[in-house]
């Protein structure tokens, strides 16, 4: 904590009290600074109040805009004649992430605003990791919800299977990204830890191109190739679907 940078604090404070918050990068901590008035003196004392990491995606819509810095723009391309007379087209920050997502396809700025919430919660499914103890690790249910029947971990209160067209599939990608990166991009171990084969978890990353594209990327990352020319383990697509079941094959023998 020594080597903390005092810059970009904001500080308000009352005659009873006064808080501390800490930037984007520690926003998780607050320290609050607080007053004891007595007659012969004045007792100070710091407190740091620190908690796990927010979750975003389980935020409100407004609650999650009011974390955003909002542009308006005008868009060029197809749409009518009205379509550039005016600034409809919105840009959202997440301030907290640096996240940034786009709505430009209405001509209403409320529809756009409400698109660009919704791919911005997408995009911080896939660009947002949290840290996993694989020790004591248990899939969480938003992780079981998108998983095949066929997974060991689901049970009879785990629903049907939902999919990429369900909303609270971006919350499974998270969890299943969240893991791949605790196991360093191997789609091996995750799905042992998952209690499915190779072949079944490949498929479900291969049955969305934004996780498919996620997951490659977070594997090229840890060293896997992602080119089909240089090593059968990587995830692929597009392909053909005899391509993919080859790919299936070779990954559970060699990842």
């Amino acid at each position: 904590m020594a080597a903390l940078q005092l810059q970009g604090f904001a500080i308000s404070s009352s005659s009873a009290n006064a808080s501390i918050r800490i930037p984007a990068f520690f926003s998780q901590c607050k320290i609050k600074v607080w007053t004891a008035l007595n007659i012969n003196n004045v007792r100070r004392g710091v407190r740091a109040l620190c908690s796990a990491p927010p979750d975003y995606l389980r935020l409100t819509d407004q609650q999650l805009f009011e974390q955003c810095e909002m542009d308006t723009f005008k868009s060029s391309g197809p749409g009518g004649q009205h379509r550039n007379k005016r600034e409809s087209s919105v840009r959202l920050k997440h301030v907290p992430t640096g996240v940034i997502a786009q709505g430009v396809e209405d001509r209403s700025q409320h529809r756009n605003r409400a698109i660009a919430l919704e791919r911005l919660r997408k995009l911080i499914a896939l660009k947002v990791r949290n840290s996993i103890d694989l020790d004591s690790y248990r899939p969480p249910p938003e992780l079981i919800q998108i998983l095949p029947a066929k997974a060991a971990v689901r049970d009879s209160d785990s629903g049907q299977q939902i999919g990429p067209k369900n909303a609270k599939f971006v919350l499974g990608v998270q969890a299943l990204l969240d893991l791949l990166l605790a196991v360093e991009g191997s789609v091996s171990e995750a799905a042992k830890l998952l209690g499915l084969s190779t072949g079944a978890l490949s498929r479900l990353i291969l049955s969305d191109d934004a996780l498919r594209i996620a997951t490659n990327e977070l594997r090229a990352s840890k060293g896997y190739y992602t080119s089909n020319t240089q090593h059968p383990c990587s995830l692929l697509g597009p392909i053909s679907r005899i391509d993919q079941y080859c790919i299936l094959i070779l990954l559970s023998i060699f990842s």
